[in-house]
């Protein structure tokens, strides 16, 4: 994603949110719609949206609202939707079989294109559509594949040697699904994503009644 403006991290989590509901609105023939009819939908309150969308110059008019194909337009551009990017997994568990299975088959604009491993019965092999290398051929084979981000589903105890060949590599992001918490330097980004401490969060607030 690119934007000429610094924006906040919470609205670029945000993005995606709101660029899905438009394409659905799009293929539905939808041609406008509010602030307000927007926030029902996506579940944020309409005076974030605003004040989101403010981030990105004047996206609509008052009294109008918002035309769904420029702003589908829009955001496809700001979160290049219209540019194929190719992600590696590091991994193949259970999880990574998942997420291979899964491979972003609704995004038209990001796809798992090789996979790594060291279970020599699928290294060399075709899983789900993708090739699984063994760790050994990884640096090698992601800078011959320009590859910019990984997705990280290791065992715990290799995960800081695994984010070091991905630095090594070029990789410039890793979403980690490991729960350790990752050494880089401090031009990668890391997104963890740790489903036990999500799964916790969600059970405290149906215990304390949150909202």
């Amino acid at each position: 994603m690119s934007t000429t403006n610094e924006i906040p991290r919470a609205t670029a989590r945000r993005l995606p949110i709101y660029h899905r509901y438009l394409r659905y609105l799009h293929n539905a023939g939808k041609t406008r719609i509010s602030s307000t009819e927007l926030s029902e939908a996506v579940k944020v309150d309409s005076a974030t949206i605003r004040r989101d969308f403010s981030y990105f110059g004047a996206l609509g008019k008052r009294g109008y609202g918002y035309d769904v194909a420029y702003l589908l337009d829009f955001f496809s551009k700001t979160l290049n939707q219209d540019r194929l990017t190719n992600v590696a997994l590091i991994g193949v568990g259970n999880l990574g079989h998942a997420l291979l299975n899964y491979n972003f088959h609704l995004s038209n604009n990001v796809r798992i294109s090789c996979a790594f491993d060291v279970n020599e019965e699928i290294v060399g092999k075709i899983v789900s559509g993708v090739p699984v290398y063994s760790m050994a051929e990884m640096i090698e084979q992601l800078r011959i594949q320009q590859i910019d981000v990984a997705i990280l589903t290791v065992p715990q105890n290799v995960a800081q040697e695994a984010s070091n060949d991905l630095v090594e590599a070029g990789v410039k992001g890793i979403m980690n699904f490991t729960p350790i918490r990752l050494s880089v330097p401090e031009d990668v980004r890391i997104q963890n994503v740790d489903l036990t401490n999500e799964l916790q969060t969600l059970i405290y607030f149906l215990d304390n009644n949150i909202s």
